[in-house]
C-alpha cells in the first residue's frame, strides 16, 4: 500500500521519499537555528523582527499641515470609512464655522447605510434570482450580504441622502462600537430572505412588497441596536432636518465635489475603472476611480494639504506599522534576517496575489517637504488618541509608494487632464475582483 502512495505521489507532483529528504535540509540545526527557534516559539515574529538599527522615533516635525481638532474611536467596528469620511467633513465645518471639537454622529449614518445595503442585497438577489444558486455572482453576493465597511462613495450617498446629525443628537451604541455579533445576526437574516426571494413566484410588485415587508424587519433590529435616527432636531436656536444641516453646514455637492483616485500597478493607468456591487445604496454610485502613478497623487495630495484640506486617504495600514510609535516605515521589521528568507514581492505582485490590499481608512494632515520632495506622511486615525502618535500615524514616502491605495481629493485639486480622464466609460470590474475591499 505504501509503495502505491509513493508512487503516486511521484507521478502527481506530490511529497515523495527523495524530495522529502531534500526538503528536510533546509533546516541545518545549527546553534544560530536552534536559538531562533526557541525565540519564536516564546514571543510573536513582530517583536523579534524589530529593527533595533531603526528603533529612534521619527522626527515628528511637518513643513505643512491641516488644522484638525480631536481624535475619534471606531471601537470594535469596521467604521473607519465612515469615521474618515466624517471626518474630512467636519475638518471643514470646524475650519468654516469655528466649531470647536464638534463631531458628527457616526451612528446616525451607519443606521443608514446598513438599512441601504440591505436592501442593496436583497435587490440584488431579486435581479439574480434566475441565475442557479452556485453562479459566481449569486454565490458572492450569499457570501457577503452585509459588512460594515465601506469606502468614501458612500459617505458620499448617504450624507446627500440622509443629511448629517451632531454626535449629541444621535450617539453611540455598544452595538455600534462592536459590530461582530449583531452583523452576524443581521447577515444570517438576509440570507433567509435572500432565498425566501430565490423562491417566490408571481409579479415583479409582489416581490418589491415582500421586500418592503423584510426592510421593516431590519428597519427594527436596526432601531433596537442603534437607536432611532431623528427627523429632525434644534440646532443653534432653530429646528433642522439632518439634510438641511448638512446643506447649511457644508454647504455644496459632496458627490460632485470630490475625484477617487487610485494607485494600482497592476492595472493600467490613466484609465477609468468601476466596480461591480462596491456601493452602498441600490440606486447610489459603485466606487469610481482613475487609476494613476504615485507620483501625480502625491501632487494632489500635497496641493491639498497646503489648502489646508483634508483628505480621505487608504492604505494597507499592518504592513511593517509599529503600532506603539504610530510610524509605519519599511525598515521598521526585519523578517528576512530572523527567518532566514527573502520577501521580493513588489506592489503590483502583492496585489495580483492578495498579498496586500486597501484595507483601513484614515484622515491624510500631513506633509513634511525638504528639497521639493515629500520625506513623510501624517494621517489621522480613528483607533482613539491613545493610540500610535498621540492619535495619528507618521509614514515614511517610502512606505506610502508601497502601501497607499486611495485617495479622494476635492475637485479644485485636480489637474484638467486628469479630470479629462473621467469622462471616460469606466472599465468594470467584478465584486470578487482584488480592488474589492471596502475599509474597516
Amino acid at each position: 500500500m505504501l509503495l502505491g502512495v509513493v508512487a503516486a505521489a511521484q507521478n502527481n507532483g506530490g511529497i515523495t521519499p527523495e524530495m522529502l529528504t531534500r526538503i528536510s535540509k533546509g533546516w541545518s540545526g545549527s546553534s544560530t537555528d536552534k536559538a531562533l527557534r526557541n525565540a519564536i516559539a516564546a514571543a510573536p515574529i513582530n517583536t523579534l523582527s524589530v529593527n533595533a538599527e531603526n528603533a529612534a522615533m521619527i522626527d515628528t516635525n511637518f513643513s505643512d499641515r491641516v488644522k484638525t481638532r480631536g481624535i475619534t474611536d471606531q471601537k470594535s467596528s469596521g467604521r473607519c470609512w465612515l469615521f474618515t469620511g466624517l471626518n474630512v467633513l467636519r475638518a471643514a465645518a470646524i475650519d468654516k464655522w469655528n466649531l470647536g471639537d464638534f463631531q458628527f454622529s457616526q451612528c446616525y449614518c451607519f443606521f443608514w447605510d446598513q438599512l441601504e445595503k440591505s436592501n442593496l442585497f436583497l435587490q440584488a438577489v431579486i435581479d439574480t434570482r434566475k441565475k442557479p444558486i452556485d453562479d459566481r455572482e449569486v454565490d458572492w453576493l450569499f457570501a457577503h450580504p452585509i459588512g460594515d465597511g465601506g469606502t468614501f462613495t458612500g459617505v458620499a450617498n448617504l450624507v446627500t441622502k440622509y443629511g448629517v446629525v451632531p454626535a449629541s443628537v444621535m450617539p453611540e451604541t455598544a452595538v455600534a462600537n462592536g459590530t461582530s455579533q449583531y452583523r452576524t445576526h443581521l447577515a444570517n437574516l438576509l440570507r433567509q430572505y435572500g432565498l425566501e426571494l430565490r423562491d417566490m413566484k408571481g409579479a415583479p410588485a409582489k416581490l418589491q412588497e415582500r421586500k418592503t415587508e423584510m426592510l421593516a424587519d431590519v428597519y427594527h433590529v436596526l432601531a433596537l441596536c442603534l437607536g432611532v435616527p431623528p427627523t429632525e432636531f434644534e440646532w443653534k436656536g432653530k429646528t433642522v432636518t439632518p439634510v438641511q444641516f448638512y446643506q447649511e453646514l457644508l454647504g455644496y455637492d459632496l458627490e460632485n465635489n470630490y475625484v477617487m483616485l487610485m494607485n494600482d500597478p497592476s492595472r493600467e493607468y490613466n484609465k477609468v475603472y468601476e466596480i461591480q456591487y462596491d456601493r452602498h445604496l441600490y440606486d447610489g454610485q459603485n466606487w469610481l476611480y482613475v487609476n494613476l502613478p504615485i507620483e501625480r497623487i502625491k501632487e494632489m495630495a500635497i496641493a491639498s494639504i497646503k489648502a489646508n484640506t483634508a483628505m480621505y486617504f487608504s492604505c494597507d495600514v499592518g504592513k511593517f506599522l509599529d503600532r506603539q510609535k504610530g510610524v509605519a516605515d519599511l525598515a521598521n521589521f526585519d523578517y528576512g534576517s530572523l527567518l532566514g528568507v527573502e520577501f521580493t514581492m513588489d506592489k503590483k505582485q502583492r496585489v495580483q496575489t492578495h498579498a496586500s490590499g486597501s484595507s483601513h481608512a484614515m484622515t491624510l494632515i500631513a506633509v513634511d517637504i525638504k528639497d521639493d520632495k515629500p520625506v513623510k506622511w501624517m494621517v489621522e486615525n480613528s483607533w482613539g488618541a491613545a493610540s500610535g502618535y498621540k492619535g495619528n500615524i507618521i509614514m515614511t514616502d517610502e512606505w506610502f509608494n508601497e502601501y497607499m491605495f486611495r485617495l479622494v481629493v476635492e475637485k479644485r485639486f485636480v489637474p484638467s487632464d486628469i479630470q479629462q480622464m473621467l469622462k471616460q466609460n469606466p472599465i468594470l470590474l467584478p465584486a470578487w475582483d482584488p480592488m474589492y475591499l471596502p475599509e474597516d
